[in-house]
């Protein structure tokens, strides 16, 4: 489940080029795990890839939730009310996701 609010914009907004700059090359990563098992390369090998590009995307979801806590639940915190609750519920949520991959 997703929440959009229109017109908002979002924590990551700021370093969206840089984010997506980072998320091609998770995408270049994977593409390569592909041609690794095209070629038949060792699996050891191949699973040293996937480490690395589990990493990677542990790393970029870690930066993307560090950019929801300080602009999403933080503005949620400025204008009180029942948005903190509903900010802080997703993020937990978000952070016990992480927790489990």
């Amino acid at each position: 489940m997703t929440t959009t609010e229109a017109g908002a914009t979002h924590g990551y907004h700021k370093q969206k080029d840089e984010h997506l700059k980072r998320l091609r090359r998770i995408e270049g990563q994977i593409r390569g795990l592909q041609r690794m098992v095209d070629e038949d390369t060792y699996c050891i090998d191949i699973l040293t890839q996937v480490s690395a590009s589990t990493k990677a995307l542990q790393s970029f979801a870690l930066q993307l939730l560090e950019e929801h806590l300080r602009h999403c639940v933080a503005d949620a915190a400025l204008k009180g009310g029942d948005e903190i609750d509903t900010k802080v519920d997703e993020a937990t949520k978000a952070i016990g996701r992480l927790l489990r991959s």
